[in-house]
């Protein structure tokens, strides 16, 4: 289904309607400020995360929803408080749009996807007036493995990086070595530096194949979830605990668990 553009802000304009008038009606929506509204909007987030790795249509639209709803009420809060409201909002958002693809509304030429980011970067640059580093706008926030994919990306898109993605694989080998020397001195000091280095050096093998760390992690838990809970559902028809059970016993089920995935 495709609406018009004046249906879009015809649906748009209600919804903005709808909160103006739950801000001074409501008790709940009229207490609300950025503060006790942040954990809310993570959550909601996270909730449109899900929907989307499962591809699940119908609950994308719904969190979506959800989710622009909390922008519409910051920006509310931003109106009530004389700072800005959704028109800035959606200016500024344009005016950034137009200044960070000057291969479509200038005169850059660009050939592939790549070139694009790098020329994001250099952009983004301009934007800060120069005073701000390369990895400046990578949220403190920010889920640790998405950060350091975030990180490595942005260092390469300047030019930090391995002249051959083959390279990376003597660096995680060596992260790895490195980890195992420390394991087997038990020394915890020195084995959690390395362990993150070992992760940084993985994430880094993902990037430079087109694999998005995080994307393929949340596979593995997925597939490892699924899989376990066979396991218990073995058990319970059993009539036992998981305690119950041996390691051969539920090695058993897992391998069942996997000719059915």
């Amino acid at each position: 289904m495709s609406h018009s553009r004046e249906e879009k802000i015809e649906a748009l304009g209600r919804v903005i309607d709808t909160l103006d008038i739950l801000r001074v009606k409501c008790p709940w929506d009229r207490k609300q400020t950025n503060v006790s509204l942040r954990p809310n909007t993570i959550e909601e987030v996270y909730e449109l995360s899900d929907a989307l790795i499962k591809e699940d249509s119908p609950n994308i639209k719904k969190e979506l929803g959800d989710v622009l709803l909390h922008i519409l009420f910051y920006s509310k809060i931003g109106e009530e408080s004389g700072a800005f409201d959704i028109c800035d909002v959606a200016d500024s958002l344009n005016d950034k749009l137009i200044f960070r693809h000057p291969h479509v509304f200038g005169d850059v030429n660009v050939n592939s996807a790549h070139q694009v980011e790098k020329n994001w970067e250099l952009i983004k640059l301009k934007e800060k007036g120069g005073n701000k580093g390369v990895l400046a706008g990578v949220p403190d926030s920010l889920p640790s493995l998405i950060k350091a994919y975030r990180i490595q990306e942005k260092a390469a898109n300047v030019g930090f990086d391995w002249e051959e993605r083959s390279q990376v694989w003597d660096k995680a080998v060596e992260e790895f070595n490195e980890f195992r020397a420390e394991a087997e001195s038990m020394d915890h000091e020195r084995m959690d530096a390395e362990m993150g280095d070992v992760l940084f050096s993985l994430i880094n093998v993902a990037r430079l194949y087109g694999i998005h760390p995080d994307d393929a992690l949340e596979k593995t838990n997925s597939k490892f979830i699924s899989r376990f809970n066979y396991i218990e559902k073995k058990a319970r028809q059993q009539g036992r605990s998981l305690k119950e059970m041996t390691l051969a016993e539920m090695d058993q089920f897992w391998n069942e668990a996997k000719q059915k995935s």
